[in-house]
């Protein structure tokens, strides 16, 4: 990964936020892809660490000057689970 280790690890932080079994149950009840839950979840999880603020600023000021989206859902694949892996 080409992500800095103390992003990853605050990203990590993070997303542990926004990644819940009740968010996973509306996305596999919709059906929705894990990409699609990977980046909702990114966005809430931003928006829940930093209220008031753009959900992407701190992604937008730390991670696209050297990172683009490929890097970054790479980084998000590492750390949340496919929605429908067994527990």
């Amino acid at each position: 990964m080409k992500i800095k280790p103390e992003h990853f690890d605050f990203l990590k932080q993070v997303i542990a936020k926004g990644d819940t079994d009740s968010n996973r149950n509306l996305y596999v009840a919709a059906e929705m892809t894990d990409k699609r839950y990977r980046w909702d979840v990114l966005r809430y999880s931003m928006n829940l660490e930093f209220p008031g603020q753009s959900s992407m600023k701190w992604v937008c000021d730390n991670l696209y000057p050297y990172l683009n989206d490929d890097h970054i859902d790479t980084a998000l694949r590492n750390i949340i689970k496919p929605l429908r892996e067994a527990a």
